[in-house]
């Protein structure tokens, strides 16, 4: 990665910018930066930029020739990127748009659920850019600097659990958590070893790589995984099973999926408009398997009562205990 950036060199062109952010124009590359990411399959590596925004409008201006772009070096960042080769993106982008659409709705029912909705861009076939969640690090790359579980974590980063400042990444965790377990089930998104889950600054737990979802997990479809990634370290955060911070977290769930529901029709058609992919995820039952999860014929009664038992069941699971064991041996990724 190091020698490919090199060749390329820190400078770029006026007018350049990331097609994952298209109001930025690009500064410069860190030729340090360049590293590849674990990954299975495929070889991606990551990037670092400095970039400046300044809009769609001034960035099309930039292609003119003869258009001098003032460089203002105070409002100048930088910027990670994740370019994948030989690995189609378009699953992770679907997996995207439906969770953008599930904020969208949580907003609109005034419900406090977070969701980070990175930007992806397929650039080519088998080709594409993935935005960095900012600000964060992964579950993994926490484990290799400490064997101390999250809430250690948390302690150390935070301060005493009575502190206020505890008390607001807690929050943020516990919305965040409930948010995304929706979307972990609903989509039925598999992988969830801990490379494929961030923190950041604030607390907040933040899922990426949706290259497993509806029918298609790892091992050869095996549908191994719990339909929630709820360790006992995650409920810990939240103190325990009967604690108010998970017992909010449980009330959020069903909160969330109850306002989801009257949408569903408009979940389905985003989907079917996919089906002609054959992405890996389609396996020929998608639309009535995630129709049924939302239990369309149910009532608001039941279904809350559906989402309660998913948690409750989905809570200390052996089986996330085992994949994650599974992971550590085959590919060292520390749970």
């Amino acid at each position: 990665c190091a020698k490919a950036l090199r060749e390329i060199g820190s400078e770029v062109p006026t007018g350049v910018y990331l097609p994952s952010n298209p109001e930025a124009i690009l500064i410069s590359l860190d030729l340090k930066s360049g590293a590849p990411m674990q990954s299975a399959a495929k070889a991606p590596y990551r990037a670092t930029f400095r970039v400046q925004t300044v809009g769609i409008e001034q960035v099309e201006r930039c292609a003119d020739p003869d258009y001098e772009f003032m460089h203002d070096f105070s409002t100048e960042y930088s910027q990670m990127a994740i370019f994948k080769v030989g690995d189609d993106v378009r699953q992770d982008i679907l997996a995207l748009q439906l969770m953008r659409l599930f904020h969208n709705i949580f907003e609109q029912e005034g419900l406090e659920l977070y969701l980070y909705t990175y930007r992806v861009i397929a650039t080519s076939p088998g080709c594409g850019v993935i935005e960095c969640v900012p600000n964060s690090r992964s579950r993994e790359d926490i484990g290799r600097n400490t064997e101390a579980g999250l809430f250690d974590y948390f302690r150390h980063v935070y301060g005493k659990e009575d502190s206020i400042k505890f008390q607001k990444a807690r929050r943020n965790f516990v919305i965040s958590m409930a948010a995304y377990s929706v979307a972990l089930f609903l989509l039925q998104i598999k992988d969830r070893h801990n490379g494929n889950i961030m923190l950041d600054d604030e607390g907040h737990i933040i899922h990426i790589d949706f290259g497993f979802m509806f029918e298609s997990s790892p091992g050869g479809n095996m549908r191994f995984e719990p339909d929630i990634k709820l360790t006992a370290e995650m409920i810990l955060i939240m103190g325990d099973l009967t604690a108010p911070a998970f017992l909010w977290f449980k009330e959020l769930c069903i909160k969330g999926y109850l306002a989801l529901r009257p949408y569903r029709q408009h979940f389905i058609t985003l989907v079917a408009l996919m089906l002609d992919t054959e992405l890996p995820c389609f396996r020929g039952h998608t639309l009535e398997q995630f129709n049924a999860r939302l239990k369309p014929d149910s009532s608001e009664t039941e279904a809350a009562r559906y989402m309660h038992e998913v948690i409750n069941r989905c809570a200390h699971s052996l089986r996330t205990r085992i994949y994650d064991y599974i992971q550590f041996q085959q590919n060292k990724i520390p749970y």
